[in-house]
């Protein structure tokens, strides 16, 4: 019996897929910068099923990559190149919200549940899954916690780690770490489920979390701001940090990610004139209708403004506006796409870094690539900003000719956002694309610990290699 009967053995022949078609979509990842090709994709229905594979894996020296979604950008959920023969092991299938406990404001969702559900069934029993950012109606929970995602809420919820009570895990050796209690203080020796999250499974797959809810929001609302610099951007973000209401998202666009996204998006349309060097997005919530939010945020701005921190700002009107500057900022990523070529970042820095870090990296970028277009948007609210430098509008090389040209992009503003005492890795997880920033920034020590419980946990190095370490 071949190794894939073996394993279809374990998990069913429908289950085991060996088609080259059937193949291709799990050996690319979402931006298309890597690629391999797996010996095959397992699909396991449930956690047994996934500690057979695991184990069957084990026993036969096989290479497992987990996947989710597949929505990542740093190549974590496809086979390196150039690695070991390896399978792909999707959660897709393991999809069943466990339990929804309204009273513990807990959910219990398998990995494969696709994020946006997860909203929605949290929504049912009126409570709030509070993550969120573009890719949540593609993304699952076990690659959001692989990865450790972030989104437009941290400011206020924290990453995907913060929103975790327990996780049931399947270790390298096929055993099955049951660690799915919903108690929120618990003591009893090591949390062990945060070597797995932002592990992108290094040391075990998860198949199942227990995650905190919070209370629904009952009044929202939104503006979209135009603002003179990253400093008065600063001002504004504290400014609206003690106005009384929850601030729930708080972004920082350049005007030329505007444009593109008004250039690109379909069926965009941009709450003011696109004038402003700077734009922010505003979010603020309570869980009470009573709460005057609508108030507070206009004498917020109002104040603002006469202190010259705003130049002009539309606050949404009806939940369509609304949901028209989150499409704005969701739909910018795939706009950017369609503009031309771009070298990408996903650094964080302190809070009260941010207009250095921005300054420091445009100026540093201007004078190594003049003719280069740098884009700055992202979570000024915690910190983290994602920069990227385009090509020109002329550009006629393609991407690889782009990458070739301004590569060393990303180590520079690495470089910066470390030296402001920040991340070269904020919410992206490091996958195959940041593994040479791993070696250049992260601690020795921090380095040698995490060999040591890799070395630990997975002594062969089957578990999702060429991902992670250095």
């Amino acid at each position: 019996m071949s190794p894939l009967d073996m394993l279809a053995d374990a998990i069913g022949p429908r289950n085991v897929l060996r088609d080259p078609n059937d193949l291709a979509p799990y050996a690319v990842d979402w931006r298309g910068a890597y690629q391999g090709t797996p010996l095959a994709v397992l699909k396991p229905g449930t956690t047994a099923e996934v500690a057979a594979a695991v184990a069957r894996c084990g026993e036969m020296g096989l290479s497992i990559v987990p996947a989710g979604g597949r929505t990542g950008l740093c190549g974590a959920a496809v086979p390196a190149a150039n690695g070991p023969a390896a399978v792909v092991l999707s959660l897709e299938r393991l999809n069943r919200i466990r339990q929804v406990d309204a009273r513990d404001f807990s959910i219990v969702a398998e990995a494969g549940c696709v994020v946006q559900h997860v909203q929605q069934a949290a929504a049912e029993a009126g409570r709030l899954f509070p993550i969120q950012w573009g890719a949540q109606g593609t993304a699952q929970i076990g690659g959001m916690l692989s990865t450790n995602a972030g989104g437009i809420r941290t400011l206020r919820w924290g990453n995907a780690r913060e929103l975790v009570l327990g996780l049931e895990v399947v270790l390298p050796d096929g055993r099955v770490l049951d660690d799915l209690r919903r108690v929120r203080k618990d003591n009893s020796g090591y949390a062990l489920r945060h070597l797995f999250i932002g592990g992108e499974g290094t040391l075990g797959v998860i198949t199942a979390a227990a995650l905190r809810l919070v209370p629904a929001l009952k009044r929202v609302e939104s503006a979209f701001v135009a603002v003179p610099s990253p400093d008065a951007a600063l001002s504004l973000y504290g400014r609206i940090m003690g106005c009384g209401a929850e601030l729930v998202a708080f972004e920082l666009c350049a005007r030329f990610c505007m444009e593109v996204a008004a250039k690109h998006g379909v069926g965009l349309r941009m709450p003011l004139p696109l004038e402003a060097p700077w734009y922010v997005m505003v979010e603020i919530a309570a869980a009470h209708e009573s709460v005057p939010l609508r108030a507070m945020l206009e004498e917020t701005l109002a104040e603002a403004m006469e202190a010259g921190e705003v130049l002009d700002a539309a606050i949404a009107e009806s939940e369509a506006q609304r949901a028209m500057i989150w499409k704005i900022r969701e739909d910018y990523p795939d706009c950017s796409r369609r503009d031309s070529p771009s070298v990408g970042t996903d650094t964080a820095v302190p809070v009260s870094a941010v207009p250095d870090f921005v300054n420091a990296a445009e100026r540093e970028l201007k004078a190594r690539w003049p003719e280069g277009r740098m884009a700055a948007i992202g979570h000024a609210g915690d910190g983290n900003i994602h920069l990227s430098l385009h090509a020109p509008a002329d550009w006629q090389g393609g991407r690889p000719a782009w990458v070739e040209r301004a590569g060393e992009m990303e180590p520079l503003v690495n470089a910066i956002a470390v030296s402001l005492g920040g991340s070269f890795s904020a919410e992206h997880g490091i996958g195959q694309s940041k593994r040479h920033a791993m070696a250049t920034h992260k601690n020795p020590v921090a380095l040698d610990l995490m060999r040591v419980i890799k070395g630990a946990l997975d002594p062969d190095g089957r578990m999702n290699p060429g991902k992670v370490l250095p």
